[in-house]
């Protein structure tokens, strides 16, 4: 079973900065997507970054220019560098990874549930 701890959440101000950290506890594949989602109480779950075995990356538009998904494969430690936080960046940012496809192959359509892995959540809270 693949486990996923996030860590690095906590309180900011505007236009502060944060790095998320993510521990996969073990090989997933050689082909996968990883990746950070957030959720906002009352709203749904939303994909924030994407980054697959082949270093390619997604990220929404909201999160752009300001936002930084990478890995070290050799600890196996997914990140979220963020930066210039806003308020509405506050919400439960949740790791995520699946194998069945790529960032390269994403659905159509894909959303939150077709990630087969999950973490327990790190909260982000951004004041104005």
């Amino acid at each position: 079973q693949v486990q996923l701890v996030e860590s690095g959440g906590g309180s900011v101000q505007a236009g502060g900065s944060l790095r998320l950290s993510c521990i996969v506890s073990r090989f997933i594949s050689s082909r996968y997507c990883m990746g950070w989602f957030r959720q906002a109480p009352g709203q749904e779950r939303e994909g924030v970054a994407l980054i697959d075995n082949d270093d390619n990356t997604w990220y929404a538009d909201s999160v752009k220019g300001r936002f930084t998904i990478s890995q070290d494969n050799a600890k196996n430690i997914l990140y979220l560098q963020m930066n210039n936080l806003k308020p509405e960046d506050t919400a439960m940012y949740y790791c995520a990874a699946d194998s069945s496809f790529t960032v390269s192959t994403l659905p159509v359509g894909w959303n939150w549930a077709y990630f087969g892995y999950w973490g327990q959540g790190t909260q982000v809270a951004v004041s104005s």
